[in-house]
């Protein structure tokens, strides 16, 4: 085979949800560098939300900051911070990425290891009484 002739597929780059969230990280970084203040800029990404997210994400806020954790964004999405400033958990809207469900998450910050393997995302078509209960107790745990 000659050398002007590739044996590589050529990838389809980024998606547009993709490229969109790297934009918003650009943002994120550049206003952390301005020392903007990361509870408006979470409250910001929770008002584009559309519903029922935007419900589910406002309560979430109000769980997650009575645990301790400092609200900001990541990758456009809200995100808590413990005091060294590492992202404990997020809450990723089902428009993100279209999904079916929004999400909650944590990262690897979070203090969550039980064995040999743990959840660390879950699904929230909604958010009930016993959910709010079950993160609260997750998010003291994550921050523990």
């Amino acid at each position: 085979m000659s050398p002007s002739k590739s044996t590589t597929k050529k990838s389809k780059g980024f998606t547009d949800e993709e490229k969109a969230a790297m934009r918003a990280r650009a943002k994120e970084l550049k206003a952390e560098a301005e020392k903007a203040e990361g509870e408006s800029a979470a409250l910001e990404a929770i008002a584009k939300f559309q519903e029922p997210d935007r419900t589910m994400a406002k309560r979430l806020h109000t769980i997650i900051k009575a645990g301790g954790l400092t609200a900001k964004t990541w990758y456009g999405m809200p995100a808590y911070a413990n005091q060294d400033g590492k992202i404990v958990c997020y809450f990723r809207d089902r428009m993100k990425f279209k999904e079916r469900y929004a999400m909650f998450g944590f990262n690897d910050s979070a203090n969550l290891d039980d064995g040999s393997m743990w959840p660390i995302a879950y699904a929230l078509p909604e958010l009930t009484a016993e959910d709010e209960a079950k993160i609260a107790a997750l998010v003291k745990k994550a921050v523990s």
